[in-house]
C-alpha cells in the first residue's frame, strides 16, 4: 500500500454515509491499534469509549455544537483520560510488566519508585495535562491507521467535555473526555473530499541538520 497516497486521501470528513458501517473486523482492528498506541512510560492513562448506540449519539449532538458527524458516522470514538493517576495505577502497571516479561522485582523497583515520585510531584491539573498529551498521540495513531485501512475519520476538539462526561457517565468510571473521532465512510456528496490538500512545501516544513 502507498502510505503517502493514503495520507493524501485522508481528510477531516464532514459528511458520512449513514448507511455504510464498519465491519466488526475493522472495528476490532481500531480497538487494537488504540491499545498499541505509544504512551509515556507505557502507563496508558487513557481509555477509548466506542459509542455505537444511535440514541446515545443523538443526545451528544447538542454538546458537539450540532456537528452531525457524531451521529452520522458509523461509530463515535471518545478518547478519555483518567481523572487522576495514583500510586496504585503505577503499581498495577509494573505488576503487568512483571507478569508478561518475568522481569525481576529488583530491576523494576527503582523505576516504579521514580515514576511514583514524579507523579506525586505534579498537581492534579498537571497529571491531567500529562494524560491529555497521551490522548493526542492516540488520536494521531488512530487517524493514520484509519487512513491506511480506507476508513474515514474526523478529529474533533469542538465539543463540551462536561456534557459528554455527564451523558456517558464517565465521572463514575474515573474518566474525562478529551477528544472525539467519528469514524466510518465518506458520503458521495461530501464536497470536502475533492478539495486539494493545502500544505507548506517540504522545504518550509522540514529542517535538516
Amino acid at each position: 500500500m502507498d502510505t503517502i497516497k493514503q495520507l493524501q486521501w485522508r481528510y477531516a470528513t464532514k459528511k458520512f454515509n449513514t448507511e455504510k458501517k464498519l465491519s466488526e473486523e475493522k472495528l476490532n482492528l481500531i480497538k487494537q491499534a488504540f491499545n498499541l498506541t505509544a504512551t509515556s512510560y507505557g502507563l496508558q492513562t487513557i481509555k477509548l469509549v466506542v459509542v455505537k448506540d444511535p440514541e446515545t449519539r443523538q443526545s451528544l449532538v447538542k454538546a458537539s455544537f450540532n456537528q452531525k458527524q457524531v451521529v452520522d458516522a458509523s461509530h463515535l470514538l471518545v478518547i478519555c483520560v483518567q481523572t487522576d493517576i495514583t500510586s496504585t495505577d503505577i503499581d498495577n502497571y509494573y505488576k503487568n510488566i512483571k507478569g508478561i516479561r518475568q522481569t525481576s522485582e529488583t530491576i523494576l523497583k527503582p523505576y516504579r519508585e521514580d515514576l511514583v515520585n514524579m507523579m506525586s510531584n505534579k498537581t492534579i491539573d498537571q497529571r491531567l495535562q500529562w494524560s491529555a498529551n497521551q490522548a493526542y498521540i492516540a488520536l494521531g495513531n488512530l487517524m493514520t491507521v484509519c487512513a491506511m485501512e480506507g476508513i474515514d475519520s474526523c478529529p474533533m476538539e469542538g465539543f463540551i467535555p462536561q456534557e459528554y462526561d455527564r451523558i456517558l457517565d464517565l465521572e463514575k468510571q474515573g474518566l474525562k473526555s478529551v477528544l472525539l473521532l467519528p469514524i466510518g465512510y465518506r458520503a458521495d456528496d461530501d464536497m470536502f473530499s475533492t478539495f486539494k490538500k493545502v500544505r507548506r512545501p517540504l522545504s518550509e516544513a522540514i529542517i535538516e541538520l
